[in-house]
């Protein structure tokens, strides 16, 4: 038998937590005032993620990884965690200016920026990140604001509200 890699292991054991979420999902107390079940959200979320699960174990069986060799200055030392530190301080610099973006400038900053720096740095990618960010942010605002009447913040420098 083959030595299990890590994707084969990490799926499993997210499989393994899906299936004790789902069995906890189930003890989900019903309410009388809602429309729905209280479980029907968290057992939605639950079946998707079993899926993406097994997707990742059926790809981990079927295509084991391939050892690449790592380039010296990423191997050691904190350029390993460059994308992870540039995500921090993106969301960092999020936070700090939501006051005065609010919500929908900021986020679209945030999102523009973290495509921009993490992705393939052409210019040429630079419209389609654009249009990336201001169509997910926008939609997201869009369906928390209308749909599920979530007063996000504005910002000084946008007064939507």
């Amino acid at each position: 038998m083959a030595r299990l890699n890590r994707d084969t292991l990490v799926s499993l054991l997210l499989l393994v937590f899906c299936g004790v979420m789902i069995s906890a999902s189930l003890e989900i107390e019903d309410t009388s005032y809602g429309t729905m079940q209280s479980s029907v959200w968290p057992q939605a979320v639950l079946g998707i993620l079993t899926v993406f699960c097994l997707a990742m174990f059926g790809q981990s069986v079927l295509k084991p990884a391939v050892a690449k060799p790592e380039s010296s200055a990423a191997s050691g030392g904190i350029g390993r965690y460059r994308n992870a530190i540039t995500v921090y301080i993106l969301f960092f610099l999020f936070l700090v200016t939501m006051p005065y973006l609010g919500m929908l400038l900021g986020g679209v900053g945030f999102v523009f920026l973290a495509l921009t720096l993490l992705g393939e740095p052409e210019l040429k990618r630079v419209p389609l990140h654009l249009a990336i960010a201001v169509g997910m942010v926008g939609l997201m605002w869009t369906i928390f604001t209308f749909g599920l009447g979530v007063l996000l913040p504005d910002g000084e420098l946008l007064q939507l509200n």
